[in-house]
């Protein structure tokens, strides 16, 4: 079993959940700096206001991943760093601090690839309407700009924005993310200029750095209908795909909105479409984070999780045993199957296809030996790499894999209760101890994944 020589083994991060240094050299403050100080929005009450405290750690965390022998980091900037209040207003250090990180990966022979931006909106953005108002779109233009113009001579990798679904439905939509608002209506408004910010961040990255190499990310998974002869779940997985994983293909690849998804937005959506939003992208590579398929069902069964209604059709949405420490269902096959389909759908569309996350949370801590036992997530990601290797096999252009995560971090409104990473953080000195997933993930890379083979 082995993987093309040109295969990008990674791992992925991002800055909210890292870096720490929320107020260090002239940062403002996001929309996670101020959820996080709303009783009861985090579980266990922390904030990322240190994290992993990588800001003033990270020469040692590139060479922790050099030592891993990963040759890809993806990896996102916090734009508050950047530009502090969201504005035309610059904050050097900001700048400084991502060139010594691009300049340190790319001494270690680590290949850097950058994300716009993951969740941590400037709070005056948010003040001013944030994603659900038209205004964010120039300001992001902007910012791509920037962006492209001071690292694009040294960065090949970027994507816009990660999982634009998130942003919409869990930042606007259910309330789960920052900035905490639960409003359909601003859900799909901000979903949309996901859709239109993406065209315009890659027209800016393209103007600034011609070589740059940009693509979308976004979060997917496929329905796993339990009667396929009942009209009402089979409905119910074609709402699922259509608003999950079709939204952000159709629109960003063809320039329209599959016709499902529309019947099921209705006023919501074409109220927000203007005159020119939407025109096909060419992608010169596809993000796909993966974590899941989703069960659609009427009944709950044995070892579900979070049932609940998928839209109004009657049936639930609902994950299946065994899970992980997320309550998240084990579904190795959707991820080839994913890679698969986009491959045959789409065609040239989609030249090229990257995992840009997968991964799982379990609790394993340090062991009385000082190593980190964690067979689970080692037994994860092997059917998950040998799902890929299978679709790789079947004709899909994957070329990378970005292990979610490097080390265990800020995981959003779960605090620090949650650990997704190959290395161990012990948030209370900083210590980090590669877990035995890390050492096997190492000699994977190595190997070019011909040690999958291996039981």
């Amino acid at each position: 079993m082995t993987f093309p020589n040109s295969f990008v083994w990674g791992v992925a991060t991002s800055s909210y959940q890292i870096e720490g240094a929320p107020s260090q050299d002239g940062r403002g403050p996001s929309i996670w700096d101020t959820l996080c100080t709303v009783p009861g929005a985090v579980t266990d009450g922390s904030s990322g206001a240190v994290a992993c405290d990588h800001y003033n750690r990270m020469p040692a965390d590139v060479a922790l991943m050099k030592s891993l022998g990963v040759n890809g980091y993806r990896f996102s900037v916090s734009w508050s760093r950047l530009f502090p209040t969201g504005d035309e207003r610059r904050e050097a250090k900001g700048f400084d601090f991502y060139d010594r990180l691009v300049d340190e990966l790319l001494e270690a022979g680590i290949e850097p690839a950058m994300t716009l931006y993951h969740w941590d909106l400037p709070q005056a953005l948010q003040d001013a309407g944030g994603w659900p108002d038209r205004g964010i779109l120039p300001r992001f233009a902007d910012y791509a700009y920037a962006i492209g113009e001071r690292f694009g001579d040294r960065v090949t990798h970027f994507s816009p924005i990660n999982e634009p679904w998130c942003v919409a439905w869990l930042g606007y939509g259910t309330g789960h993310h920052a900035p905490g608002i639960a409003d359909r209506r601003l859900a799909v408004a901000a979903a949309h200029h996901t859709v239109v910010a993406h065209r315009l961040a890659t027209q800016a990255l393209n103007a600034t750095a011609p070589a740059a190499q940009v693509g979308p990310v976004l979060n997917q998974s496929l329905p796993m209908v339990d009667d396929i002869t009942d009209p009402f779940q089979m409905q119910a997985a074609d709402q699922y795909d259509a608003v999950q994983n079709r939204f952000w293909m159709e629109a960003i690849l063809r320039g329209r909105y599959p016709k499902t998804a529309v019947d099921v937005l209705g006023d919501d959506l074409k109220a927000v479409i203007k005159d020119g939003d939407l025109a096909p992208v060419a992608i010169d590579w596809l993000g796909l984070n993966y974590y899941n398929n989703a069960r659609v069902g009427h009944r709950r069964l044995a070892g579900d999780n979070d049932p609940g209604d998928w839209l109004g059709t009657g049936a639930t949405l609902t994950a299946q045993g065994p899970l992980t420490d997320m309550g998240w269902s084990i579904n190795p096959q959707g991820l080839g199957d994913l890679l698969v389909r986009w491959y045959r759908e789409y065609g040239s569309l989609v030249p090229r296809i990257r995992i840009t996350e997968n991964g799982c949370a379990y609790g394993d801590g340090v062991s009385h030996d000082g190593a980190v036992h964690d067979e689970r997530r080692t037994n994860y990601l092997r059917d998950h790499l040998r799902s890929v290797e299978r679709a790789i096999d079947s004709g899909a252009p994957v070329d990378g894999y970005y292990q979610w995560s490097l080390m265990d971090n800020f995981e959003w409104a779960f605090g620090y209760e949650k650990r997704f990473g190959i290395v161990h953080v012990d948030f209370d000195t900083q210590v980090r101890t590669i877990k035995d997933s890390g050492h096997w993930y190492s000699q994977v890379i190595a190997s070019n994944g011909a040690s999958l083979a291996t039981p």
